[in-house]
């Protein structure tokens, strides 16, 4: 397949960080929703506070990949996985089946109506997670630029559900609670060091998969930097409604500018900027909402009957915080985690769509021009909707199962994202634009990581 060249074009010159607040807020939502919410919760619900050390550790690794993601199309305008295609002629199949297939389990949205459901005592709630998949297909189908449906939705999200969070563990949480959330920090646990007896290591890879985006979602941040407009991504279209928004023409190939003293100071601005808007943005507080989802759970139903089945644990959160407080207060809990549940799939299927549709131009470029990336986004979006409808008619509705499921399989596709990123940036990128020792030790350290533990998971449980 051949790719066009990458054209040459002026860098723009450096937004002021006010202006580049956005991309970080999709992700932020992409990690509260699974991991923030379901995962860590459970595991402290179950285990306490000794293993938060590792979801803190998972968002800083994240935060590392995130920003060599941000680089690549900061610089050439172009997504990771054109920058890959034009190294690896396979590569978009392989995108193709490691996105779709762990994403294809809707256990985000199941977990979504599972609270809705809690809040009106529905307790089947198969037929509603349907409603909501099709209602997230209306929203992303409707909105007139997708970009700025997404960004949107995710930031009243976050401005109702992490102040909830907050004032909920402030209330809730004593001396000792907090001495324990400290304590885990550094993988102190009651009785334990770092890993509690008796934990299930494929849930724990599960949470430490989703403390922040997870799998091939993290390369999807090379889509909303485009469509932001950092850097060279001011010269790339944007995704509209074929219903609603005015077309924009959407390039798949990026373009790079002339590397000379002035455009090294212009890039070194934007560079900081975006560390700093991801950092504050991303790190920071979806590091503090892990930490405070995670001692909710611990201050609430830490050795309560019921913890190791399913979502019940975060149901019973809703019940002990409406007995603390005041009952709206539990009944308020379980709407906002539905809510950003809710927020959470809608994202997810954003993502995967532009990953499906991109990888599947990139394959069939011949047949496909890059006019077709938004008809073929939309094909795709309804496709996996359709195919987690088919899931959840054919019996797999319990949320927790399907969520481990997913994450595993994501864990081992960001081991290989993480692999050709380092990769990607360090050949394809002018030397003075590629990622420094300490970015490539962090990429380093968190693809053995990833790796060592998928292979131990994969061996534990299929070949052991």
């Amino acid at each position: 397949m051949a790719l066009k060249p990458l054209s040459i074009n002026p860098l723009p010159s450096p937004l002021p960080l006010k202006k580049l607040i956005g991309p970080s807020f999709i992700f932020l939502g992409l990690g509260l929703g699974s991991g923030e919410i379901i995962l860590w919760p459970y595991l402290t619900a179950n285990f306490g506070m000794g293993i938060i050390w590792a979801a803190l550790l998972g968002i800083t690794f994240q935060f590392f990949m995130n920003m060599e993601i941000e680089r690549y199309a900061l610089v050439h305008g172009e997504s990771v996985f054109v920058g890959l295609a034009r190294k690896l002629k396979y590569i978009s199949f392989w995108f193709l089946l490691s996105t779709f297939i762990p994403w294809i389990w809707p256990g985000i949205i199941a977990s979504s109506a599972k609270l809705f459901g809690a809040t009106v005592g529905i307790t089947d709630t198969t037929y509603l997670t349907i409603i909501l998949l099709i209602v997230i297909g209306l929203i992303l189908s409707l909105g007139p630029v997708l970009y700025k449906t997404v960004e949107s939705f995710q930031k009243i999200l976050i401005s109702i559900g992490v102040p909830t969070i907050f004032g909920l563990s402030v209330i809730l949480a004593d001396k000792t609670d907090f001495t324990a959330l400290a304590k885990g920090t550094v993988g102190i646990g009651d009785g334990y060091m770092f890993f509690p007896e008796g934990i299930v290591m494929a849930s724990f890879l599960a949470a430490f998969a989703y403390a922040g985006a997870g799998g091939n979602l993290n390369l999807a941040q090379s889509f909303y930097v485009r469509e932001k407009g950092y850097g060279m991504g001011k010269y790339a279209g944007r995704i509209t409604s074929l219903f609603t928004g005015k077309g924009e023409e959407v390039s798949l190939t990026g373009s790079r500018f002339e590397v000379n003293s002035e455009s090294l100071i212009s890039f070194k601005q934007w560079w900081r900027n975006i560390n700093i808007e991801h950092f504050v943005i991303f790190w920071i507080t979806g590091g503090i909402t892990i930490a405070l989802l995670g001692l909710l759970s611990y201050t609430t139903v830490f050795g309560l009957e019921g913890n190791k089945q399913g979502i019940g644990f975060v149901i019973n959160e809703g019940k002990v915080i409406g007995e603390k407080l005041f009952p709206f207060a539990g009944t308020f809990f379980l709407i906002v985690g539905g809510l950003m549940l809710f927020g959470t799939q809608l994202t997810v299927f954003d993502a995967t769509s532009r990953i499906l549709s991109e990888n599947i131009v990139i394959s069939l470029h011949q047949k496909l021009s890059e006019r077709n990336i938004p008809k073929v986004y939309y094909i795709v979006l309804w496709l996996q909707i359709l195919a987690g409808i088919v899931i959840l008619l054919l019996g797999f509705t319990e949320p927790l199962a399907l969520l481990v499921t997913a994450a595993m399989l994501n864990a081992v596709a960001m081991f290989v994202h993480i692999g050709l990123t380092l990769w990607l940036n360090s050949t394809s990128l002018d030397k003075p634009l590629r990622p420094s020792l300490v970015r490539k030790s962090a990429m380093l350290l968190a693809f053995l990581f990833y790796g060592g533990f998928s292979a131990f998971v994969v061996y534990d449980r299929f070949i052991k």
